[in-house]
């Protein structure tokens, strides 16, 4: 008499099949808790990258807002002193963080692209520019971790940075600029723009200098993070023949058409409208000015 026997290769039964979508929700779950994989960052895709945390990436910026650097007019101090320390960064020689700071629209963040530009256009493919949004700031050592120890030489790259009250990240950035252990990557240098010296609001430090238990070392807690910078170039509002140059560089630079007496009274009515006179106000008369002409900025 023959015998039926199930062997081992039986299919899973019911009570094996009702766990499936459960094991399977717990598993989602868990790939979701967990950190994503750090994927290989493209340092050759360009020459300007914006870093974007959550998942970590550097966004290839292929046309960079900029102008000639031969055109910021009423900054030939500070342009040479940021040139020549970014040259000697891009050579491979010591050079420092830069703080540019002082009144909006006088051509801080202008001069800071326009010099990278200069010395890629000297030394192609070995310098980038990446631009960390000031909110970004605390992942600023996941970035530096990244760069360290590639062939190409970065500058760090933040615009309008400033710190408010109870605001901490600022302790992220003084360790990250010279003061933490590890210290700054021999390939990076961080440069800023902010419209205040000390980065952080005058009511701030007078705050701490008035409550704290030693006023002097709370003070100095805030302040000591600019002195992380090892150059302070400092940027104001120009005067009306500085401004005049500004307007005429741009003028003869993309070849706009307008009398010379013209161009004057028009500019001054602008810079009387908005009330300041700035490379910023220059600049946005010179797109009006093309605008009207119909002249493209080429």
């Amino acid at each position: 008499m023959s015998q039926s026997i199930t062997g081992s290769g039986a299919g899973p039964s019911a009570a094996d099949q009702s766990l499936i979508p459960l094991l399977t929700r717990i598993a989602e779950a868990l790939e979701r808790l967990a950190p994503p994989p750090d994927r290989p960052l493209d340092f050759t895709a360009a020459d300007a990258f914006v870093w974007h945390p959550d998942p970590d990436r550097l966004e290839p910026v292929p046309v960079v807002n900029r102008v000639d650097i031969m055109l910021l007019q009423g900054i030939e101090r500070q342009r040479e002193i940021l040139l020549d320390n970014t040259r000697r960064f891009a050579a491979g020689l010591p050079a420092n963080n830069a703080l540019l700071w002082g009144a909006r629209g006088t051509g801080k963040s202008s001069l800071v692209k326009a010099a990278h530009a200069a010395i890629c256009g000297e030394r192609p493919g070995e310098l980038a520019l990446v631009e960390i949004h000031r909110e970004d700031i605390p992942t600023l050592p996941r970035l530096l971790a990244r760069l360290k120890g590639e062939p190409r030489r970065f500058i760090l790259f933040c615009d309008d940075l400033s710190f408010d009250h109870d605001d901490a990240h600022y302790k992220s950035l003084k360790a990250v600029l010279d003061g933490g252990i590890e210290g700054r990557p021999d390939n990076v240098v961080f440069y800023a723009t902010s419209n205040r010296r000390h980065l952080m609001p005058r009511d701030m430090i007078e705050n701490e200098r008035s409550t704290a238990i030693n006023p002097a070392e709370a003070v100095e807690e805030k302040v000591s993070l600019s002195d992380r910078f090892g150059l302070w170039l400092g940027f104001h509002n120009c005067d009306q023949d500085t401004y005049f140059a500004m307007i005429e560089g741009y003028v003869g630079h993309f070849g706009l058409d307008i009398p010379a007496d013209r161009l004057r009274a028009e500019a001054v009515e602008w810079s009387v409208t908005r009330g300041s006179r700035s490379g910023r106000v220059a600049w946005q008369f010179i797109q009006d000015l093309a605008g009207r002409l119909g002249q493209p900025l080429r």
